[in-house]
């Protein structure tokens, strides 16, 4: 970004600066593969070493990209990998859950520099926007003049159809209305003119998963993201599938029987709220499973029947969508202390080991990589990767 692209204070990167597809490729293949000298981004790229050496100098010079240390080969001079400079680009990320919200300022390495946490019983619009309005005068604050520059956008991670979700909540049905007038865009159009991506926050999960995470090992996968209730991603060919309604994944509604054989669905099941409900009915606190940093271990009487009844219903969930879609992995991820996911991760994998898989290939089982703040995340990803990377690339793939 040239500094005719750069805004100042709360303006950030310009659309102007949306890059040219050569440069997404090669910042692309380098936030999949990190440093790379300019003779592998040639090679993986298919231009010629002249052209490529244009366009590092280019990103190099825009600040997009940092020279590495020399590597000595067996023969000729040692060769200079580029890298993604962290601080070349930065965005901002708003998660709104159903029992807090998050607020982000995210680098171009996928970690979190600055963030602000609100929690409440249920999410409502005037105090959700009022969160962001607070929130993002103390980010505006913290972040020095380089930082506020080079912001390019502000991605806002949210339930589907947030208002239908009041029942689920023990909410009021009458204030959860509010959200189908919500204008989101309006909302941040107020405090800053940076451009603005709404995406499902079980989506957002899944894509921060698939850019930062363990998600850069498969070309297939399902992802299940464990909330307050639970969501999920579809990843396909390297790409994460957001479907018509930009709502792929949405594993909840999906027909699931308990333990006991009864008719459900995995949205019943497999949602932290199940485990809030145990602790309500052992007159137990269940705001204690939010309290940060995460504790589960004196809940042991409650935690392990929800491990073992989540994880055979995410297990019957994997097989029915391994009948439609071949994938190679299922990914879990969750709100949860790591400790409890690697549980839940060996018994859903011991479920599904238990399943009739005829005629199906049966995929890995594997936790993912970013924990609770996949969401706010994978929100502050959605400007990044709609200004300066692409989604998939064949040569992002390509080992070696």
């Amino acid at each position: 970004m040239t500094l005719d692209h750069v805004r100042t204070l709360s303006g950030g990167i310009n659309q102007t600066g949306v890059r040219a597809y050569n440069e997404r490729l090669i910042l692309s293949i380098l936030q999949r593969n990190g440093g790379l000298p300019g003779s592998d981004l040639a090679r993986r790229t298919g231009l010629s070493p002249q052209t490529a050496s244009v366009i590092l100098r280019k990103l190099e010079q825009d600040g997009l990209l940092l020279k590495g240390r020399p590597v000595k080969g067996k023969v000729g001079k040692p060769s200079v990998p580029f890298l993604l400079n962290p601080d070349g680009v930065f965005s901002v990320g708003l998660k709104i859950g159903r029992r807090s919200a998050d607020l982000l300022v995210l680098d171009a390495m996928g970690q979190v520099r600055h963030q602000l946490r609100h929690t409440y019983d249920y999410p409502l619009p005037g105090n959700v926007f009022s969160f962001l309005r607070g929130g993002f005068a103390r980010l505006n604050a913290d972040m020095d003049d380089a930082m506020r520059g080079r912001l390019c956008g502000v991605g806002i991670a949210t339930p589907f159809e947030l208002w239908s979700w009041h029942e689920l909540l023990d909410a009021p049905a009458d204030e959860f209305e509010a959200w189908k007038d919500a204008d989101f865009v309006a909302e941040v159009a107020r405090i800053t003119d940076l451009p603005v991506r709404l995406v499902n926050d079980a989506t957002a999960a899944c894509r921060a998963e698939h850019v930062f995470g363990i998600g850069r090992e498969y070309r297939d996968y399902i992802y299940f993201f464990i909330g307050a209730f639970v969501g999920g991603g579809v990843v396909l060919d390297h790409a994460v599938f957001e479907g018509n309604q930009k709502n792929a994944g949405a594993f909840g509604t999906m027909p699931v029987p308990d333990l006991q054989g009864n008719p459900g669905h995995l949205i019943d099941l497999a949602s932290i709220r199940t485990l809030e409900l145990r602790l309500i009915d052992a007159a137990e606190n269940p705001r204690q499973l939010w309290q940060q940093p995460q504790d589960w271990s004196h809940l042991e009487q409650h935690v392990a029947p929800w491990i073992a009844q989540t994880a055979d219903a995410l297990a019957i969930a994997s097989v029915a969508s391994c009948a439609v879609i071949d994938v190679e992995a299922v990914v879990i991820d969750g709100a949860m202390p790591p400790a409890i996911r690697a549980r839940l991760v060996d018994a859903t994998r011991a479920a599904l080991a238990t399943k009739d898989m005829r005629g199906l290939i049966r995929p890995e089982t594997v936790a993912g990589q970013i924990g609770a703040n996949a969401r706010g995340i994978g929100a502050a990803a959605g400007p990044v990767i709609g200004q300066f990377l692409l989604d998939r690339s064949a040569a992002m793939f390509e080992q070696g």
